[in-house]
């Protein structure tokens, strides 16, 4: 499911940010964005979101921005006077050759290794707690617009398994039809044929024949199921206790998809075909649906 959050707190002279987004996946799918110095917290943030979060590709970015003396980066002494030693030994080569190095300490900054963040260790330790809360709340934000969201996916989860039972009810009202139908159908062929060879038909043997046919139509055993399945559904978006549906949704609709398949290969008949059209149509429906749901 979609859905964003952030929290920011200012610490002293360190102000921290968190930004949380998350779009639709199937399974669950975390990047966690910190900055190099604190990179070793990756791990922790990323518990932090399974715990909170079962679906979506979820992407966590966190900022941190020093102000005043705690901006200021460290000069490492130690390597830009290793830097200087170096380049006086390069000059004594160079004496009686007419040329000179000229040193610039401004310059000799950008070498790597002179200037430094404050200890790497110190600055993870202040920073975990303060991330972890932010994190927290941020998701807290962002399970709020995704309860808004899926409220809107459950009504429209309603409305197709209503079109779907609506559907249903025509289907078995109409299979009792199917079958007097064919037996109609039927009787009336097998009368005019024997009508023209003037011979007589067995009735036990007419009857079995429907028999069979009303065996191999019998749609009740899928009817029920499907009824099974829309009240499942019901209670799936209807649950008070709030817990993860999504991938139970998709399960569901994949069974319901599976019944009216058998009934539509079951029915011999325009217009339960065409009913079954609409409930499949409604099922692929909640089956999109439920990939959006956690």
């Amino acid at each position: 499911m979609t859905g964003f959050g952030e929290a920011a707190e200012q610490v002293g002279e360190v102000h921290y940010s968190v930004e949380l987004r998350s779009l639709n996946n199937r399974y669950f799918k975390a990047s966690v964005r910190l900055p190099e110095d604190i990179q070793a917290l990756e791990a922790e943030l990323d518990a932090l979101l399974r715990k909170r979060l079962t679906r979506g590709s979820v992407t966590l970015t966190c900022q941190v921005h020093l102000s005043g003396e705690a901006g200021a980066l460290d000069v490492n002494d130690a390597a830009l006077l290793k830097y200087v030693r170096h380049l006086e030994t390069i000059q004594q080569r160079l004496d009686g050759s007419g040329r000179a190095i000229s040193i610039d300490l401004t310059q000799m900054l950008a070498l790597p290794g002179v200037l430094q963040s404050a200890d790497e260790e110190n600055k993870i330790a202040a920073a975990r707690p303060v991330l972890t809360r932010l994190a927290a709340a941020a998701c807290d934000k962002l399970i709020r617009m995704r309860q808004a969201e899926g409220d809107s996916i459950a009504q429209d989860i309603r409305q197709q398994g209503e079109i779907i039972r609506g559907h249903l009810q025509r289907i078995a009202g109409r299979a009792p039809e199917v079958v007097e139908e064919y037996h109609t159908r039927l009787r009336s062929r097998i009368d005019e044929l024997l009508a023209r060879a003037q011979l007589e038909v067995d009735q036990v043997d007419l009857i079995r024949e429907i028999g069979v046919f009303a065996e191999r139509a019998d749609i009740n055993e899928e009817l029920s199921r499907m009824d099974g399945h829309l009240e499942q559904l019901g209670q799936l978006i209807s649950a008070d206790e709030p817990r993860p549906i999504g991938r139970t949704l998709d399960f569901l609709a994949q069974e319901m998809l599976r019944e009216a398949n058998t009934i539509g290969s079951k029915s011999n008949d325009a217009m339960i075909n065409r009913a079954v059209v609409e409930v499949k149509g409604a099922i692929d429906r909640i089956k999109e649906q439920a990939q959006n749901v956690e």
